[in-house]
């Protein structure tokens, strides 16, 4: 038997994944960097994730390899990260490996001076040289040599590169700008260029954006459909909307049961790594949310509710909390849970399977590695023409079959579950049910919402203070929550009061802001650090401001900021998110796909934000009714009554027999009324949209 290595009292799935390697793997702490100075030896810091299949492969080839391990404990003292546990480190050591090797990702194995200062790093490294790729255990030894025999240059090294590190933060890449009064934030001309700059990198045919790998972009997908919203651009739409439509007919979308993959190895859409992700989860729902809303295409309706059924089943405990991610692979192959061969699917649907199979793309060569994944070539509606069938018959066969699929599949070995519960990832799932609640009138998502925060707050808020934690798992949370954790959850308490009416979630929003503002600002009108300043464990302080896989936190806490400042009339609030957002406003439109949440939120503040408040005894109907519709530029209240102290946008309207909506800006209101068109008809009339496009 394997002696544990001190990763064995550790909860991160990952870390437990190398528990028994050979490798004596410390997790990140003092131990372990009290060790490497004692010692003085160099620290090799390797991070990735459960889900992650290269990291996989790595440990399979060289951390479970005695020979290497045996390198690796004689030259180093090892550490190994789980990157969900601990995005800020993770960025931080991602950002010294591109400033070396010119390329990121994971698995990322990076090396350290005694005192965490990085000098060299990489990705995947083979056991033997390939990929133009040096093996590992070369690596191992030569660090070792120059450590050793070059001290002082690999401690310059070391300085120069944390030096870079720290220069690369937000002040670097932004202009400090303090906007005048009176000017305009963002202009439709701005807007315009945007979106050439966005379409100059979509793919015309396939949908996305770029050349293969593809992941969803699912922001740059908000902003066309915002930009259509505002000028009915019918190019912005047609990109929204295929874009989504190719992944939901490719192979990243699990049509048998549901969910998506992280991205695509390919422009087609159709081999994924096969990891399934919550965060991915979550934005692409509430993407096609959005798209819903404007389109009323019933595939993004029955996409949705297929894919919450799969995260309900698959990623949700008894208690309302949801599970990180599922793993690529399974009995250590990459995606054998979900291919199929075609004498499989023959013998389990008998005479259904030709048809199936034509509209799935399944044959007897496969369409990759020699197996089929799943995928729709001709939508449902041209293919039911080409056969003579019902679209309703096709639609009922094909359901019939994916789920004798899924009962089948069900007997599988099923890829590993991560079971941590992290907390913004929770919230972005939980602003992803409260949309999907909105989108449709569905009870059954705002309740999950509701019990899914009320899990998080018991959970991650840390005892006796108004700060939480990052990361829950058998009964323990720990690490000190970051920005994007705040930036979240403060925006699931804004969509959660949205669809509930219940006011405790602004309060819960606003105490969760000053937090922010306290312990993750410095200036008080500069973007937010990462880590809160009590946190001393990382050689540098960054400031996250791209939108990647995930929202930067930057980016959610100016929208925040500007939804609190008018439900509040916090004027300091406004300012601060008009200055974070000015200050970015020129990278953003120079690179919109890197800054695409930024711009949602620009584009918002160009049409200007509608102000609507519903007062009255039985307002519940008129709320649901209004939420259905696509109103991105919008902050939103119900009361039964006024609440003037607390809440301005409430005040001073009068309340009668029947509930009324009123529709205001800078807290003017028009006359209130309980017909829904008339108020869409204002918001329309109210809303700043492009001239040129105007009706």
């Amino acid at each position: 038997m394997k002696i544990p290595n001190h990763l064995g009292a550790e909860t991160s799935p990952y870390l437990l994944q190398h528990a028994h390697n050979p490798v004596d793997w410390y997790p990140w702490g003092e131990e372990a960097i009290q060790k490497a100075k004692k010692d003085d030896k160099p620290i090799l810091v390797s991070i990735g994730y459960s889900a992650c299949h290269w990291c996989h492969v790595m440990e399979k080839e060289s951390f479970e390899n005695e020979e290497t391990a045996k390198l690796m404990n004689e030259y180093f003292i090892n550490i190994k990260i789980d990157r969900e546990e601990r995005p800020d480190l993770d960025h931080i050591y991602m950002d010294a490996v591109q400033a070396i090797a010119g390329n990121g990702g994971w698995p990322l194995n990076v090396f350290l001076t005694p005192d965490c200062k990085p000098f060299y790093g990489g990705t995947y490294f083979p056991p033997v040289n390939a990929f133009n790729r040096p093996s590992w255990k070369e690596v191992l030894t030569g660090i070792h040599k120059i450590f050793t025999e070059k001290r002082g240059q690999v401690e310059a090294q070391a300085e120069e590169i944390t030096l870079h590190i720290g220069q690369t933060n937000v002040k670097a890449q932004t202009k400090s700008i303090l906007i005048e009064e009176g000017k305009e934030l963002f202009t439709w001309s701005e807007a315009d260029i945007i979106f050439d700059n966005i379409i100059k990198q979509a793919d015309k045919h396939w949908g996305g954006f770029g050349s293969a790998p593809k992941f969803p972009q699912t922001f740059t997908i908000k902003y066309l459909l915002r930009y259509y919203h505002y000028t009915k651009n019918e190019d912005a739409l047609k990109q929204a909307c295929l874009s989504l439509d190719k992944m939901i007919y490719g192979g990243i979308y699990d049509h048998v049961g549901g969910g998506f993959a992280r991205y695509s190895t390919d422009a087609e859409w159709l081999a994924p790594h096969f990891e399934k992700m919550l965060y991915d989860n979550a934005l692409i729902i509430s993407a096609l949310c959005d798209a819903y809303q404007i389109t009323g295409n019933k595939l993004y309706k029955q996409t949705i509710e297929h894919t919450i059924d799969f995260i309900k089943r698959e990623l949700m405990n008894d208690e309302g909390g949801f599970f990180s991610a599922l793993d690529a692979d399974s009995e250590g192959v990459e995606g054998k849970y979900y291919v199929w061969s075609f004498d499989e699917i023959s013998e389990i649907l008998g005479e259904k399977a030709d048809l199936f199979c034509e509209f799935y793309n399944v044959s007897p060569q496969g369409n990759w590695e020699d197996r089929n994944i799943l995928r729709v070539l001709v939508p449902v509606n041209e293919f039911a023409r080409t056969k003579n069938i019902e679209v309703v018959r096709l639609e009922s066969v094909l359901k019939d079959c994916l789920s004798k699929l899924l009962q089948h599949r069900n007997k599988r070995i099923r890829p590993q579950t991560d079971d941590k519960i992290l907390l913004g990832w929770n919230a972005l799932m939980n602003i992803a049910l409260c949309k999907a609640s909105a989108t449709f009138g569905n009870a059954s998502y705002r309740q999950i919402a509701v019990s899914n925060f009320n899990f998080l707050w018991e959970k991650f808020v840390i005892s006796g203070s108004a700060s939480l934690y990052h990361t829950f798992k058998n009964g323990i949370a720990k690490y000190p929550a970051f920005l994007d954790d705040y930036a979240y959850l403060v925006k699931a308490c804004i969509h959660l009061q949205e669809v509930t009416s219940e006011q405790n979630y602004f309060q819960h929003a606003l105490t969760l802001t000053k937090t922010v503002i306290e312990n993750f600002g410095e200036d008080a009108l500069e973007h937010f650090y990462y880590t809160g300043k009590f946190q001393t464990d990382v050689i540098v302080r960054k400031k996250e401001i791209y939108d990647g896989a995930v929202p930067s936190g930057n980016s959610v806490m100016a929208g925040n900021l500007l939804y609190l400042s008018l439900i509040t009339d916090n004027k300091e609030w406004k300012k601060r998110a008009i200055n974070m957002l000015s200050n970015l406003s020129e990278i953003a439109i120079k690179y919109p796909t890197s800054f695409a949440n930024w711009n949602c939120t620009l584009i918002d503040q160009a049409a200007m934000i509608n102000e609507i408040a519903i007062v009255g005894n039985g307002f519940e109907e008129l709320r649901d009714a209004l939420l259905k519709y696509f109103i991105p530029n919008k902050v939103f209240q119900c009361s039964q009554t006024t609440e003037s102290d607390v809440f301005p946008l409430l005040s001073n309207k009068t309340v009668f027999s029947q509930p009324l909506m009123y529709l205001c800006r800078n807290y003017t209101c028009q006359l209130p009324t309980n017909n829904i068109d008339i108020v869409i008809d204002q918001i329309r009339k109210n809303t700043k949209f492009k001239e040129t496009y105007n009706n």
